[in-house]
C-alpha cells in the first residue's frame, strides 16, 4: 500500500514567481509536424496546425510559465525539475500500443499520429492545487485513434499508461519514489470519445517540450490538471474502472473523476478559487473565482447527470 502523501502546498508554489531555470532552447523549425531528433535530446520543434474553434476568451499563459512551471513527478517534485532534469529524456522513436477490448488493435509510431487532423485549441487548464494557466495545445481529438482500433460493445473505460525509463527521467531511480510507477490513468469512454478530450503532441506552436509531456498526452481541460497523463506508451479499453495513480496512492484525496469542482474542497484547502499563474496581479495576486468543471459545464455537465459529484469526486 502506497504510504506517500504530497506535502502541503505553500504559498511559494501557488504564487506567480519568476524561478524558472534551466529552460530548454527552442530549435528551429520541421515543417508538416516533424519532430527534431537529431540531437537526441527531444528539442522541441515547430508545428503548423490551423486554429480551431475552441478558444476562451481570456490572456495566454506565458509560454515561459507553461513550459517552466509545472508538474511531472518522473522529473521530480519540484514545479521547476521537469525544465531542469528532463534535458535527457528522449521522444524519438515513439511508438503509443492501443489494445484490449478493440476489435484492431495496434502499435501506431509516432510519425502515424502526427498524420492525425491536428489544430490548436487554447484551453483552460487548471491545477488540483488551486494554481491555473490558459494554454494553447496542438493535437487530435482522442476519439479519432479510438475509431482507428474500433472499440468492442463491451469497452467501458480508457485506461493510459506513460513510459518507464529510469536512466532517463530522474524521479524514477534512487531511493525516493514519490510514486510507483508507471503513472497511470483512466477515463470512461465516453469521457474519452468527448470532442474536447485531447491527445496532444504541440504547445505554443511547437512539438511538446520534454517536460510537458513529450511527446504525446493527455488535455482534458474540464479536469484537474493531474489527469493529463504525460508522454503516453500505452493506451487500453477495459470493461471495468482502470486504476488510477492518484487515486490509489490518496483516494481520500484524489477521485478517480478529478472533475474540477469548486463545491468540493480538497481535503487540505479550497478549491473556491484558483490563482492564475503568469497574471501579473496587485501584488503578484491574481485569483479568481474557480468555475465548475473548468468553465467547461455546458460541453460536459451531461455526461454526469444523476451522479452525486461529491461522492464522485
Amino acid at each position: 500500500m502506497p504510504s506517500y502523501r504530497p506535502p502541503r502546498i505553500v504559498s511559494s508554489e501557488i504564487t506567480p514567481e519568476s524561478i524558472f531555470i534551466n529552460r530548454r532552447a527552442f530549435l528551429g523549425a520541421a515543417a508538416g509536424g516533424a519532430l527534431l531528433a537529431s540531437s537526441g535530446t527531444g528539442l522541441a520543434a515547430a508545428l503548423s496546425a490551423p486554429k480551431s474553434k475552441y478558444v476562451v476568451d481570456e490572456d495566454l499563459t506565458p509560454e515561459a510559465d507553461v513550459t517552466g512551471y509545472n508538474n511531472f513527478y518522473e522529473f521530480g517534485t519540484g514545479k521547476g525539475d521537469p525544465a531542469a532534469n528532463s534535458s535527457s529524456f528522449k521522444p524519438t522513436p515513439w511508438t503509443v500500443k492501443v489494445d484490449g477490448l478493440v476489435g484492431k488493435p495496434k502499435e501506431f509510431g509516432l510519425e502515424e499520429l502526427l498524420k492525425f487532423p491536428i489544430e490548436e485549441r487554447v484551453y483552460r487548464m487548471r491545477c488540483v492545487e488551486a494554481w491555473s494557466m490558459v494554454i494553447p495545445w496542438t493535437g487530435f481529438q482522442l476519439s479519432t485513434l479510438l475509431d482507428k482500433v474500433e472499440p468492442l460493445g463491451s469497452a467501458k473505460y480508457v485506461s493510459f499508461e506513460t513510459v518507464v525509463r529510469p536512466a532517463e527521467m530522474s524521479g524514477q531511480s534512487g531511493f525516493f519514489q514519490p510514486l510507483p510507477w508507471p503513472y497511470r490513468e483512466g477515463l470512461r469512454l465516453d469521457e474519452a470519445r468527448h470532442p474536447l478530450t485531447l491527445l496532444s503532441v504541440g504547445v505554443y506552436g511547437k512539438t511538446l517540450p520534454n517536460q510537458n509531456g513529450a511527446p504525446i498526452r493527455l488535455v482534458t481541460p474540464w479536469k484537474y490538471g493531474f489527469k493529463g497523463i504525460k508522454s503516453i506508451v500505452r493506451i487500453s479499453l477495459t470493461e471495468t474502472q482502470p486504476p488510477s495513480t492518484w487515486n490509489l496512492s490518496a483516494p481520500n484525496e484524489y477521485g478517480f473523476y478529478a472533475n474540477v469542482n469548486p463545491a468540493v474542497d480538497h481535503p487540505r484547502w479550497s478549491q473556491a478559487t484558483e490563482n492564475r499563474i503568469g497574471g501579473g496581479g496587485f501584488f503578484g495576486s491574481n485569483r479568481r473565482d474557480t468555475l465548475p468543471f473548468n468553465g467547461y459545464a455546458d460541453e460536459v455537465a451531461g455526461l454526469y447527470a444523476g451522479m452525486d459529484l461529491r461522492a464522485n469526486y
